[in-house]
Formats: C-alpha cells, sequence, structure tokens
C-alpha cells in the first residue's frame, strides 16, 4: 500500500497514512485531531532517448539539422502606444 502525506489544517503537523489509494475517508491530525490536508510533492521527471524535443532540436552539425534561414525575418511593427498613441489593454500603453 502506498504511504501519503497529510497536513493538519489546525497545527500544520505532517503525518504520513499508509493506505489504499481508493480510500478517500478524512484523516484526522494524530497530535490535535483536527482536519488535514493531502500533501501533494512533484516528482522528478528526466526525458531521456530519441524523440524528446530537447534531442531532438539540439544544433550538432549533423545532415539532419535544418538550413539556416537565408532572410531576416521581417521586424515587427511598432505598437503605437509607445508614441502615445492608445491601444486598449496593451502593455505599452501603460
Amino acid at each position: 500500500m502506498p504511504a501519503y502525506d497529510f497536513r493538519c489544517t489546525a497545527c500544520a503537523n505532517v503525518c504520513e497514512v499508509t493506505r489504499p489509494s481508493s480510500d478517500d475517508s478524512p484523516v484526522p491530525c494524530p497530535v490535535c485531531g483536527a482536519a488535514t490536508k493531502q500533501v501533494f510533492h512533484p516528482v522528478g521527471v528526466h526525458f531521456k532517448g530519441s524523440g524528446f524535443h530537447n534531442t531532438d532540436y539540439k544544433r550538432g552539425g549533423g545532415s539532419h539539422d535544418p538550413a539556416p534561414a537565408s532572410d531576416p525575418a521581417p521586424a515587427a511593427p511598432a505598437c503605437p502606444a509607445a508614441d502615445g498613441g492608445g491601444c486598449a489593454g496593451c502593455p505599452a500603453a501603460e
């Protein structure tokens, strides 16, 4: 059975409870008896091997690299709010 961490809403005590994943009954705090909430911990994930973005798009000089663009991208038009014009909701207008 998996172990889950629960934090008390009153005294902030953290306790570990081993119970089935299908059990969703409330867990009282072992210190003060108040209600608890389950604590979720992030899981470390490592994507290794072919098929992932960081391995597929690395610049390694191989034959599968796309050819560089010959023309630079056109410059974006300037925001009218930058010179006093008004764009409703534009961050540059503030």
